[in-house]
C-alpha cells in the first residue's frame, strides 16, 4: 500500500500531470482538499472509489482514513492544491507516515506562482532586472513567519516577490515594501489563477490599494518587482548568435567543439 501525494495544480482541472491523473485513476481511495482542489479532478477516480473531502477533517482524522486504507491494502491518492513543496501541510503527514511505516511518494504539481505568471503573460526573471524569485507570505493564524524572513528583508534584494496568503493584509504589505521598491514598482494581484472566475489587477505599489477598491477575498497571489513591468532589458546570451555553447560551438577552440559532431 502506498499513499500518493499529488499536486493537483492551481485550479484548472486539466493542469495536472499525466502521472497524477493516472495515479488518481488507479487508487481505490482518494483524499482531496475540497476547499481548493476542483471537483472535476475526481472524475478520474475509479468506479466505487472511496472519496473523502479532507477540508473539514483534522490531521488525526485524515491519518485515520489513511490507516484504514492501509489495513485494507488500498493505495491512496492524496490531492493537495498547487505544488506540494510549499504550504501544503504535507510535511506533518509525512512525519506520521514514517512513524507508522506506511510508504508514500510525491508527484509535483503546477504551483500558483507559475499559473499567475502565465495568466499575466510575463516572465518573472529578466536579465539585468531580476534573477531571483522569492516565494513568501505574511504571518497568519496557521503559521508565524520565522525571524529574519520579513518582507522588508526580501524587498532589499530587488527580487521578484510572490506573496501568498496575504491579500487580506494588502495595506500592510504595501507599507512594508514601498521603502525598498518605491511607489512606482509594478504590482499584480491574481485571484483564483486558472479558475473560471480568475481576476487580475495590475497597478503599482503607490496605486494598488485604490485599484483594488477594497477587493480582498482569500485565494489570491500578490506579485511585486521591477521585472513585472520591465521593457528595456538586456536579452539573454543563451540564444545570441555569438554565444559559445555545447549545442552551438563558435570555433574549433571552443570547449564544446568535441561535442559538435552529430551532437545536435
Amino acid at each position: 500500500m502506498t499513499v500518493h501525494f499529488i499536486g493537483a495544480g492551481p485550479g484548472a482541472a486539466d493542469l495536472i500531470t499525466l502521472r497524477g491523473r493516472d495515479l488518481i485513476a488507479a487508487c481505490p481511495v482518494c483524499l482531496y482538499a475540497g476547499s481548493l482542489v476542483p471537483e472535476a479532478l475526481l472524475s478520474h477516480c475509479p468506479d466505487g472509489a472511496r472519496i473523502v473531502n479532507t477540508a473539514p477533517l483534522s490531521l488525526e482524522e485524515i491519518m485515520t482514513e489513511i490507516a484504514a486504507a492501509d489495513e485494507a491494502g488500498h493505495d491512496v491518492a492524496r490531492l493537495h492544491s498547487g505544488d506540494l513543496s510549499v504550504w501544503s501541510a504535507m510535511g506533518e503527514q509525512l512525519r506520521r507516515l514514517l512513524h507508522l511505516g506506511i510508504a508514500y511518494d510525491i508527484t509535483p504539481g503546477v504551483p500558483a506562482f507559475a499559473a499567475a505568471a502565465a495568466a499575466l503573460g510575463t516572465e518573472l526573471t529578466l536579465p539585468g532586472v531580476a534573477q531571483s524569485l522569492v516565494l513568501t507570505r505574511t504571518s497568519g493564524r496557521a503559521s508565524a513567519m520565522p525571524e529574519g524572513e520579513t518582507l522588508e528583508n526580501f524587498a532589499r534584494t530587488g527580487a521578484t516577490l510572490a506573496i501568498h496568503l496575504s491579500v487580506q493584509v494588502l495595506d500592510d504589505v504595501v507599507a512594508r515594501l514601498s521603502p525598498a521598491y518605491g511607489g512606482d514598482c509594478p504590482v499584480a494581484i491574481v485571484w483564483r489563477a486558472t479558475w473560471p472566475d480568475q481576476r487580475i489587477i495590475k497597478a503599482t505599489l503607490g496605486t494598488i490599494i485604490e485599484a483594488t477598491d477594497g477587493a480582498r477575498g482569500r485565494t489570491a497571489l500578490i506579485l511585486v518587482g521591477p521585472a513585472l513591468g520591465a521593457e528595456d532589458f538586456a536579452e539573454s546570451c543563451l540564444y545570441g548568435a555569438d554565444y559559445d555553447r555545447r549545442y552551438r560551438p563558435q570555433s574549433a577552440a571552443s570547449p564544446w567543439s568535441e561535442w559538435s559532431e552529430g551532437d545536435d
